[in-house]
């Protein structure tokens, strides 16, 4: 096989591009959305129970939030210059639609936590407390409302309501008022919202507690009992039932989000599970290599899981891919606009593996917080150094699980960029992959702006990377750490509480 036609596809090339955008800045968003609110409750319950411990990690972990949330910004706005450029076809389309919920997310959600985040960073001692307190609240909406927008645009691209083909332009509109209602209560929008957030305030505990325990281990060998109990204790514990309840949601709307993929797309399913034939009690597969077309060997199958997991019936029939790829071939044809055959079936082995790779990582998430739990019950302080080390690598399991869900996500729909709404069969809201890119953007320039991009996300992962080792590292500083002079008799010490290593 020629490998020089390969590289130089633009198809391929403007795919590769956008999925290598797409996870390095998904990397960032989660945290941005979970530890948000999470700070907005630790500055909360500094007001309400007036321990300085709390203000400490409202501080510290607001710098994480900070530096989180810059980088996230910087490396999202190529995201949406890409539908203009590599994907101008897609963009011409559903432009009418796909920029709606974008437009919402830009001038409602993005200005909303920018502005409030400002209030919040330089508005110390300069707001009341309730006051400063509110504008970190707002900032954990805007960052949920951005979510949702940026959601509602790609659940519809999932499952297109309340459109219409305009028959003069052929491109897809919204069915006035009524059709911007229905994309924003889509079925599929309320499941995909309710995951993400549940996955993203798991990544924000599992970083509060690997952050959290490593701290801790470093208190006790300093022989700063106070330090460690009451501040980096309390933090444990704190992020690690966040991670229980977090890791419980996140099973509990994957499940009923699976319903729905089941329903509305079937090959996706069919090859998460390497299901190549309709069949009744269904099971589903631990590990498994090959594909339909030359065989799969599969290892450990239970009978039924499948079945249940797609319908709550441990007995009911699910569609297989082979029936699923002849549907969409009557449906909708068995070749694309410029004349090539499709294969309506996704690359099997990237969603059967990034499906259980996404499953995985978070229930092990889920397991370090009862883990957390259990080994700092009865007020038990972590000692071991190992533990500690352990738990700063445990923090990284949630962001790479939530990796493989957009990649299980994005890579289980093809070929389609917008999938049919299999619920209307004379609908003509759908379109290939192959037909969104763009035909006059030359190959020559996606791969080059592919090969800057990459290098330039790269170098910004690193930075993102020092400055949270850098803060994370500097901790807050003690009494002890700092070598304050000692207090003069008759003077009243000050509390030991731990001061920040950084103000703003």
């Amino acid at each position: 096989m020629s490998i020089a036609p390969l590289a130089l596809d633009s198809l391929d090339l403007a795919r590769w591009q956008f999925g290598i955008t797409t996870v390095y800045h998904f990397i960032l968003v989660p945290l941005t959305i979970g530890l948000s609110p999470l700070v907005a409750l630790m500055e909360t319950m500094w007001r309400r129970t007036g321990n300085e411990q709390w203000l400490v990690a409202t501080k510290f972990f607001g710098k994480i939030l900070l530096i989180n949330f810059a980088l996230g910004v910087a490396t999202g706005i190529v995201q949406e210059f890409q539908f203009g450029m590599n994907w101008s076809e897609y963009s011409r389309f559903v432009g009418n639609i796909f920029g709606a919920p974008l437009a919402f997310e830009a001038l409602l959600a993005f200005f909303m936590e920018s502005t409030f985040l400002g209030l919040w960073i330089f508005g110390w001692d300069r707001l009341s407390p309730r006051l400063h307190n509110l504008c970190m609240w707002a900032v954990a909406a805007g960052t949920n409302f951005s979510a949702f927008f940026i959601l509602a645009a790609n659940s519809w691209m999932q499952h297109p309501v309340g459109t219409v083909i305009n028959p003069v332009t052929g491109r897809a509109e919204l069915d006035g008022v009524s059709g911007f209602l229905e994309v924003l209560s889509n079925p599929i929008l309320w499941t995909t919202i309710a995951h993400v957030v549940a996955s993203s305030l798991l990544v924000a505990g599992a970083v509060i507690v690997g952050v959290s325990v490593w701290w801790m281990t470093k208190a006790v060998r300093a022989e700063q009992e106070t330090e460690a109990r009451e501040l980096w204790g309390r933090l444990t514990r704190f992020g690690a039932v966040t991670m229980v309840l977090a890791g419980l949601a996140t099973a509990g709307t994957g499940h009923f989000q699976g319903h729905l993929v089941v329903e509305e797309q079937p090959a996706k399913m069919a090859a998460a599970e390497g299901l190549c034939h309709t069949e009744s009690g269904a099971p589903f597969t631990v590990a498994a290599f090959g594909d339909c077309d030359k065989g799969m060997t599969r290892f450990i199958s239970v009978p039924g899981v499948y079945s249940f997991m797609a319908t709550n019936d441990p007995s009911a029939e699910v569609m297989g891919l082979a029936e699923a790829r002849e549907m969409y071939a009557q449906r909708y044809g068995t070749t694309d606009a410029r004349g090539n055959e499709v294969d309506y079936a996704p690359n099997v082995m990237v969603t059967f593996w990034s499906f259980r790779l996404m499953i995985g990582l978070g229930m092990a998430s889920l397991g370090v917080g009862v883990l957390a739990l259990w080994l700092t019950r009865g007020g038990r302080l972590i000692s071991d150094p190992r533990l500690g080390k352990a738990a700063l690598w445990s923090m990284w399991l949630p962001f790479i699980g939530i990796s493989f869900g957009w990649i299980f996500t994005e890579m289980g729909r093809q070929p389609w960029v917008i999938v049919p709404n299999l619920a209307d069969p004379v609908s003509q809201v759908y379109m290939l992959t192959a037909d969104g890119v763009s035909t006059v953007v030359p190959s020559s320039t996606v791969l080059a702006s592919m090969v800057i991009f990459t290098l330039l996300y790269a170098a910004l992962g690193v930075v993102w990377f020092m400055l949270l080792r850098r803060y994370i590292r500097e901790g807050v500083r003690t009494r002890a750490a700092t070598k304050e002079p000692p207090v003069e008799d008759g003077q009243e010490p000050d509390a030991s509480t731990p001061a920040l290593s950084f103000a703003y």
